[in-house]
């Protein structure tokens, strides 16, 4: 309980992620005051944190003054947004942005003069955050135990055939993530199936089933070289395990130490179930050769 009474905003989008930052803030002794992002947060929040309230995605400027008006002066962000939302008809209208965001999005959205990449929108809300008196910091500086360790996580080894991919699409998912288009690339006998894109990596890997019938796929997903720690971290859980059995993966190579891992007991599980290798990389020890599979924990 060191931050016995501190305050701290939470800015939580989909998934559970965001549970689990709000449950470790509140037992280290956190007033967490929770920016629920509406269509995405989970309402189980209301029950965790200090303070839940709901705002739009638009509603950029209402979020920053709710915890400007509770004392938060850092805040941390947790969970997946749909960034799809952003090319549906209408987003605009359904939304209402407010001033703040037009100030701070008018070279996004009017002129163009930006782009739409992740981590130009991320930055962007974090620069209208501070412009309010409020910084990010990483979720994962309040649980690091979320970050993978290196090492084979599963009981079913990984051939060299296997190993081959793990490496050439290692190899490949960097290069899209210093691009900032995805973080995930799925290959079969070093030949490219899918690239993650604004889709996500359940969509990704799906595709991936679609077109390679017989399955036996790696996915790899990586941090980008460029990773900011304190957004768009990777993220997996039990259902991406599910996502690739019904899809016919085989292997699951993650980013030891970037990549956090939701519920890790239940995901080794459902992978030994299910029969999929996973494997956490250390990306200090990846030159390009095989990778080490020491014993699974």
């Amino acid at each position: 309980m060191k931050h016995q009474g501190e305050k701290i905003g939470l800015v939580a989008g989909w998934g559970s992620f965001p549970i689990r930052v709000a449950e470790r803030l509140m037992q280290q002794g956190f007033q967490v005051y929770c920016v629920g992002i509406c269509g995405h947060a989970d309402p189980a929040l209301r029950d965790i944190c200090t303070d839940f309230r709901e705002f739009g995605m638009g509603k950029m400027g209402a979020q920053v003054n709710y915890l400007r008006s509770k004392g938060v002066q850092r805040a941390t962000m947790a969970g997946k947004i749909f960034k799809t939302l952003l090319f549906q008809r209408g987003f605009v209208l359904k939304n209402m942005p407010d001033f703040a965001f037009w100030k701070h999005f008018y070279p996004v959205f009017v002129t163009r003069s930006k782009d739409r990449r992740d981590d130009t929108l991320l930055l962007t809300v974090t620069g209208l955050y501070a412009d309010g008196g409020i910084r990010f910091a990483p979720a994962t500086d309040f649980a690091p135990e979320l970050l993978v360790k290196p090492g084979l996580l599963t009981n079913r080894k990984i051939s060299d055939k296997l190993n081959e991919d793990i490496q050439f699409g290692w190899r490949m998912a960097k290069q899209m993530g210093q691009l900032d288009i995805g973080q995930s690339v799925v290959v079969k006998s070093q030949a490219v199936l899918a690239v993650e894109a604004i889709e996500g990596t359940d969509a990704c890997i799906r595709r991936a089933g679609q077109l390679c019938k017989g399955g036996g796929f790696t996915v790899v997903k990586v941090a980008k070289p460029q990773q900011d720690m304190r957004f768009d971290v990777p993220t997996i859980g039990v259902g991406t395990i599910e996502t690739m059995a019904d899809a016919g993966g085989k292997v699951l190579a993650i980013e030891a130490g970037k990549t956090i891992i939701l519920d890790e007991a239940d995901v080794i599980a459902a992978a030994n179930r299910l029969k999929i290798s996973v494997i956490a990389v250390d990306p200090a020890a990846h030159h390009g050769g095989s990778v080490d599979q020491p014993s699974a924990a």
